[in-house]
């Protein structure tokens, strides 16, 4: 009898099971596409997998990989060169590589590349191991495409911002990061938000005297790539 109840309880949890063993869907990232002159288009964005075109052939981009986010969001046409055998399989995207975004085309060593937080990955954007080849893209994470400018052997700072509110002002402190994610303050950036703008000093830090409200705070410096936007209430 004690086995029989066992069989019936395993047999109704089998019937509220999923039909055909459904996943969670692809996670959403927050992604920045960062151009040459500055400008930026930044969105929150599917990592579905997605068809992209190569040569005459569709390959896919697998699911939460940057480059399925980076199709999807429709920055501009991304053109791209496979060093592998793409396909419509997933698993065989590893050698897909960004040639360029919104005619902006790689030249010489410099060209686009990525970041997930603030490391530049080491795996191709679609490599089915994920950025840093130890797993693929999670929910919330944050990518940045940016034209790398090689100097060095590094590309320029990627820059990061964070905000945080005092009675009629907001106080921002910026660093700069490297391609391994090293940060260093950054003096000089320019910080805005609303109609205020202040430069950080030699800690990285700025304040802008701003009302009561919400804003939505930006660090950018020449040769530097900008920061993501931070919001902030001031009190």
């Amino acid at each position: 009898m004690a086995v029989r109840r066992v069989l019936v309880i395993v047999a109704a949890l089998a019937a509220l099971a999923p039909v055909g063993g459904a996943q969670a869907a692809p996670p959403q990232v927050r992604q920045m596409v960062v151009f040459r002159d500055g400008a930026a288009v930044a969105t929150t964005v599917s990592t579905r997998a997605a068809r992209v075109r190569v040569g005459g052939r569709r390959c896919t981009a697998g699911d939460a990989t940057p480059l399925a986010a980076l199709v999807r969001s429709r920055p501009g046409r991304v053109r791209l060169h496979d060093f592998g055998s793409c396909s419509r399989r997933a698993r065989d995207g590893g050698g897909l590589f960004v040639e360029a975004i919104r005619g902006e085309a790689n030249r010489g060593q410099d060209g686009w590349v990525y970041k997930v937080g603030n490391r530049a990955a080491t795996a191709g954007a679609a490599d089915p191991s994920g950025p840093f080849g130890r797993g693929r893209l999670r929910a919330g994470q944050r990518v940045t495409w940016f034209y790398c400018r090689l100097r060095e052997g590094g590309c320029q700072h990627t820059l990061g911002l964070k905000v945080r509110a005092e009675p009629g002002a907001l106080v921002a402190t910026v660093r700069g990061y490297d391609d391994g994610g090293k940060g260093v303050p950054v003096q000089g950036a320019t910080v805005s938000a609303g109609a205020a703008t202040a430069e950080t000093d030699a800690a990285g830090t700025a304040s802008l005297p701003l009302g009561p409200g919400s804003y939505t705070a930006v660090a950018a410096k020449s040769d530097l790539v900008r920061s993501f936007a931070e919001r902030v209430e001031v009190p």
